[in-house]
């Protein structure tokens, strides 16, 4: 059965610190073109690659399955998460392309209830009672609703129109050469008032109140607001904000014209062809790989897990890790305020990709994160 519900299993790590009980996200904020280049030569391979994703919103995991995986395997320590990776999957089931972006609010629509009463008998007993219990949620936009969401609508609605007229916020996303974008945000977008006001939005103390939890800073030390702005000036400047989704949701407080990978028109199909591949759990990592079977993987979706949890917590998850995937298994994460990669205890299990990840990074349009880390699983366990 693709479908479990089982009760989600609390670590010693982040799922015993925090509530995950109401969706926190409700997009996947990693860039996807970026995790499916990094995994290309696994999916890319003869044999039809297993991949284990976590499930987050599920979007990125339905972006791995639009490369006709042998199976993605999602978990994830909320059962609010699962439903929004359900609700995905049942979207893309039972709707068209266009109703598709309508139900979780990616384009306007006044019939999201209706498009969601098509989708609900696709949805397992516990993701039925939770989007049944939220009627609110649903005619706002599924992938509109997380507590980061949220707090980023805040920003782009509330904050920035206290820094720039509407007609600055426009031209700030018009296309135009880096040069020409360099010189906008130097000569008219970098005031005093955007950076004390970023400062201010974007500190550890409001973000950990309004975007995140507080134990997501357990592990965090160093100005958090000084190097979120610096990666922001990244991404106004050397990325084009014209074709950045995730910037285009900070500024605009809604989706823009600009759209991630799961959800762009030429992906819908192959993501609805490949379904039955899909399987999801609401369950620990460490507890599905203590009871995983046999089979190994071929490449991980891990977001940016190692964030939430102690330096040997990590080391001990990536040595479970290395044991589950085959020789040449990738792993991808990232890194956004705690840095986190493979331990020296752990070189002769995992070999860093540090240039592919640093090309890579340099292209990744969900700007925020600090680092883009890829590892490779070598053949030795001693």
């Amino acid at each position: 059965d693709r479908r479990s519900e089982a009760p989600t299993h609390v670590t010693a790590g982040i799922g015993a610190r925090a509530d995950f009980s109401q969706i926190r996200y409700a997009q996947c904020w990693e860039d996807a073109d970026v995790l499916v280049q990094a995994l290309a030569p696994r999916l890319l391979s003869a044999n039809a690659p297993r991949l284990l994703s976590i499930a987050s919103a599920g979007d990125n995991t339905l972006a791995l399955l639009a490369q006709g995986p042998q199976q993605v395997i999602a978990l994830d320590l909320s059962q609010a998460q699962i439903a929004c990776l359900e609700l995905r999957a049942a979207a893309y089931c039972c709707l068209d392309y266009p109703e598709m972006l309508e139900l979780l609010g990616a384009r306007p629509s006044v019939r999201r209830s209706a498009l969601y009463a098509r989708c609900r008998g696709r949805l397992s007993t516990a993701a039925q009672r939770f989007w049944d219990a939220r009627p609110t949620e649903i005619e706002q936009g599924a992938a509109t609703v997380g507590r980061f969401e949220r707090y980023l609508r805040l920003f782009g609605t509330r904050i920035l129109p206290l820094i720039h007229s509407r007609r600055v916020r426009a031209q700030l996303l018009q296309p135009r050469p880096q040069a020409e974008r360099e010189r906008f945000y130097e000569e008219v977008w970098n005031n005093r008032r955007w950076r004390a006001l970023f400062h201010l939005f974007f500190s550890r103390w409001v973000m950990g109140r309004l975007g995140r939890s507080p134990a997501f800073f357990d592990y965090v030390e160093g100005n958090v607001a000084g190097r979120l702005l610096e990666r922001t000036r990244y991404a106004l400047t050397v990325l084009d904000p014209s074709a950045n989704p995730y910037l285009q949701w900070i500024l605009l407080g809604r989706r823009g014209p600009a759209l991630p990978y799961a959800l762009r028109p030429e992906h819908f199909q192959p993501i609805r062809a490949h379904l039955d591949r899909l399987e999801w759990h609401c369950l620990s990592l460490e507890q599905y790989l203590e009871q995983a079977p046999p089979a190994r993987f071929d490449g991980f979706n891990l977001s940016d897990i190692f964030e939430y949890i102690s330096p040997p917590a990590a080391e001990a998850l990536l040595a479970k890790l290395a044991d589950a995937g085959r020789p040449g298994a990738r792993l991808v994460y990232w890194n956004l305020l705690a840095p986190r990669r493979r331990p020296p205890s752990l070189a002769h299990r995992l070999r860093p990709l540090d240039d592919l990840a640093a090309r890579l990074f340099a292209q990744d349009k969900a700007f925020f994160y600090s680092a883009l880390v890829i590892e490779e699983v070598s053949g030795s366990r001693k």
